[in-house]
């Protein structure tokens, strides 16, 4: 049945690749009529593809004849001629789908084809990677045929000034990271002037690896954050504590889900050691949760597995790459209890100003294409949630690596014993090989073995990653031996040397299997690249992480029956395919995780595409006016209605409270009385207090120029919104964390979030339209005003938790407004803590 259905999938792939074969041939057909132009010809032809599309012929039309100047061009600038299958792939990613491409197949240049082709419409593409390493060595590489054909290209990495990045952005192509773009679109909302935001409207973007930034990486949200106030104290107590728990005794950890908690006696403990009679009343919360985050941090969080120490700094290993995230920081108080355990400096928490994750910033791009070797088992979620649908372009030539069997050992030390052995038999033999890791620890461990045994090599973590693109390089030479993390599997080229081929090509040793298999897959696909020859084997123990947490006693228990030896070694077929079931389970709850994600993050979605529009409509308008206005009667309105019940008779309404109120809040010069409203319904108070308020708006016009009075309205608005939506942001981030205990009592979690994550929008709603009116007709207007950011902010990935500060935050000035009472001895309205005399009143003075 999984035989016909593979058929059924394989044949459809077949079809419609089929169907594009017209454009492929008609693209071929023109190789001789592009031969015979200069390359000024060639040239000109981006300029009149640009013009006939601004004519109104389509890009499908113009899709062979482009196809065919690319062709052409890079064959004279770069050396190569794309192959019938990558002119597929070009027509594929085009068309807004995933080119599955296995590697070596040359995808980066499939890439340029359908690049050429929507950058012709002027409104700019973006070609993201994994790394900076990959963005910068394809811009470099690329660059010189789109520059041949008249394009301008931009690259996009960490670091750079905003002035550089709008430079990037406005290139024709634009090379850059997936965490950068992301990161760039949160900041740029966050601007307070227009000309200060970096990027273009969303139009194209091809993804390379897309399986492993849309469907890997997906999980983790792009956060922007402020720093919190929290002490560093607490950390350190609860290090000391943990420090003297025992396992199973005071406390219990389960390998497969990596949870960890105290039991009763390690409760016990904490009440006694703390001095508290309850740990689980509400006052001893945020001691609940330093205690749990450091247990979490000794006990499941494993050093130079998940982090290492860097220069007395703690930095977080990606799980997916192998790469230290430099800067990036565990949420949640994470970092800092590990930075207790490690005995480094603790720095401050931070706050969530802004998120938004890979899938709604990737679902924002008008069209969306993307390329990787493997895709093809998760085309439903690909189709779902980004409406892209896999296609499997064959390759140019075919496979002839060699796959053996996965070896299985019965104990972690007899398997690393095997695979040094094995690798100086390789080394002896001149075959180079490629051994991948996947933890930083691993890669040491059997460096050092080697080292003893004398087999020179390299190492290639996220330690030691300056060297990578020469490390890589040669990694196809005779007698090379290259230790590697996940780094090495993605994105990049290892050539054979000379005499090589003869030896059977590059073999690729794999230490572990890894929880997703793709990630295996593609540390195979390094070997065997465009029909070379190749080998790859996986070497397993029952003492594996993998095989530990997804219960291998009842193969080990087998293994005993069997009377295998420590360093026998089985091939069986039987517990292959149990550690596929195993990578199949880890795959299914990283699906749901990002299917959760999603569901969550749309609801911030919507409330997020509402501030985004606000803040544009701010920063583009010339007259904020009627804006204000309206935010000032919907107050108005609603504290009229707030004060008149309709449940209630008129003579029980508190018109004295609402006077009260209005006089404090919306009126600047003029004063209300109770007689003026009385007798009145509630639309027509509204309308006698909108008239006193118009009033003091118009004598607040006439003491100002029209053009300070407008930057006022619009310094008030920027920053009451962006300081109430932080606060809004983070404090969704809190009701997100926690929303899962409603379960216990029956109630839909997510639903739970969607309705109260509503009501906390409304209510931030209408905490922004209050404070704008206070201000706008109470602060003081200031003839040097300046708009300034609520908080500078940092870049967080939370990658497995991570978070990756770039930048520090700033204190912000805010406008003021002086109470009737105000003497000058009083602390200044402002908030800057200076007495009034000191601040605001020298300036009145």
């Amino acid at each position: 049945m999984l035989g016909l259905i593979k058929k059924v999938i394989g044949d459809s792939d077949a079809r419609y690749l089929k169907k594009l074969d017209k454009q492929v041939s008609d693209t071929e057909s023109r190789e001789d009529e592009m031969k015979q132009l200069s390359d000024d010809a060639l040239r000109a032809k981006t300029e009149e593809f640009k013009e006939r599309y601004e004519n109104g012929e389509p890009l499908d039309k113009l899709l062979p004849e482009a196809f065919a100047v690319v062709r052409e061009g890079a064959w004279r600038s770069l050396g190569m001629k794309h192959f019938r299958v990558q002119l597929t792939g070009g027509v594929v990613l085009y068309k807004g789908d995933i080119a599955e491409m296995k590697t070596g197949e040359g995808k980066t240049l499939v890439a340029t084809l359908a690049v050429y082709l929507n950058a012709l419409t002027g409104k700019g593409v973006h070609v993201v990677t994994v790394n900076d390493y990959l963005a910068r060595r394809d811009a470099e590489d690329m660059g010189k045929l789109y520059n041949f054909l008249g394009l301008s290209v931009g690259l996009n990495v960490a670091g750079m000034t905003k002035e550089e990045k709008r430079e990037a952005y406005a290139a024709d192509v634009t090379y850059g990271t997936n965490n950068e773009f992301g990161f760039d679109y949160l900041r740029d909302n966050m601007v307070t002037y227009k000309h200060q935001m970096v990027q273009r409207k969303l139009h194209f973007a091809i993804v390379d690896e897309v399986d492993s930034i849309l469907i890997d990486e997906a999980r983790t949200p792009l956060i922007i954050s402020g720093s919190a106030n929290k002490t560093s104290e607490l950390y350190s107590t609860a290090n000391s504590f943990v420090k003297m728990l025992k396992e199973d005794e005071d406390y219990t950890l389960d390998e497969k889900t990596k949870a960890v908690q105290l039991t009763e006696s390690g409760v016990s403990k904490a009440e006694r050691i703390f001095n508290i009679d309850n740990l689980f009343d509400s006052e001893h919360v945020q001691l609940n949760h330093h205690l749990n985050q450091a247990l979490k941090a000794h006990k499941v969080m494993i050093r130079d597995e998940d982090y290492v120490v860097d220069e007395g700094e703690v930095a977080i290993v990606d799980q997916f790459t192998g790469r230290l995230m430099k800067g990036r920081r565990f949420s949640d108080g994470l970092h800092q209890a590990i930075e207790a355990k490690e005995g480094v400096k603790i720095k401050r928490e931070s706050m969530t100003m802004a998120s938004i994750t890979f899938q709604n910033y990737f679902r924002m791009y008008e069209k969306l294409a993307g390329m990787t070797g493997t895709a093809k088992t998760e085309e439903e979620e690909f189709t779902n949630i980004y409406n892209m649908n896999v296609y499997s372009v064959p390759t140019n030539e075919p496979i002839i690596r060699n796959d053996h069997p996965d070896l299985i050992y019965k104990t972690l030390e007899s398997k690393q014993r095997a695979i040094v052995s094995k690798v100086e038999e390789l080394y002896e033999k001149g075959q180079p090989v490629l051994v991948g890791t996947v933890s930083v620890d691993t890669s040491e461990l059997i460096s050092k073995m080697l080292k003893k045994n004398r087999v020179p090599h390299n190492v290639l973590n996220a330690k030691n990653h300056a060297r990578e693109a020469e490390i890589i390089e040669q990694a196809g030479q005779k007698k090379a031996v290259t230790i590697a993390t996940n780094m090495a599997g993605r994105g990049t080229d290892i050539k054979l040397g000379d005499g090589v081929a003869d030896l059977g090509g590059l073999f690729v040793l794999g230490t572990e299997r890894h929880e997703s298999r793709r990630i295996d897959n593609q540390l195979r696909g390094r070997s065997g690249r465009q029909g070379d020859p190749g080998e790859s084997l996986f070497y397993l123990s029952m003492e594996d992480p993998l095989m530990r947490r997804f219960g291998s006693d009842n193969m080990s228990k087998m293994m005993e029956r069997l009377g295998m030896e420590e360093d026998q070694p089985i091939e069986s077929r039987i517990i292959t395919k149990a550690v596929e079931q195993a990578q199949k389970r880890v795959e299914g709850s990283n699906f749901d995780a990002r299917k959760q994600l999603l569901q969550y993050d749309d609801v911030m979605r919507e409330q997020r595409d509402v501030i985004y529009e606000q803040r544009d409509e701010v920063l583009d308008s010339d007259n904020l006016r009627p804006v204000v206005e309206q935010m000032i009667e919907s107050t108005v309105t609603r504290v009229v209605n707030s004060y008149t019940p309709e449940e209630e008779v008129p003579e029980d309404w508190n018109l004295e409270g609402l006077v009260e109120y209005v006089n404090v809040t919306v009126l600047a010069e003029q004063h209300l009385e109770e007689k003026e409203i009385k007798g009145l319904d509630p639309e027509e108070m509204v309308e006698t207090i909108m008239e006193k308020v118009l009033e003091d708006y118009n004598k607040r016009e006439q003491e100002f120029t029209p053009e300070q009075m407008r930057e006022f309205e619009r310094v008030i608005l920027l920053r009451t919104v962006d300081t109430k939506w932080t606060a809004h942001i983070d404090q969704m981030d809190q009701l997100r964390q926690g929303i899962n205990l409603r379960a216990y009592a029956q109630n839909d979690p997510l639903r739970e979030y969607k309705f109260e994550g509503y009501e906390m929008f409304q209510t931030m709603v209408a905490s922004i339209e209050e404070e704008v009116a206070r201000y706008i007709m109470k602060a003081q207007i200031e003839t040097n005003m300046k708009r300034q950011q609520v908080a500078e902010g940092k870049a967080v990935h939370r990658s497995a938790g991570a978070q990756q500060q770039a930048e520090e935050s700033k204190d912000k000035a805010e406008p003021y407004v002086k109470g009737e009472t105000t003497g000058r001895n009083d602390p200044c309205p402002c908030g800057s803590g200076k007495k009034y005399k000191n601040c605001h009143g020298r300036q009145e003075a």
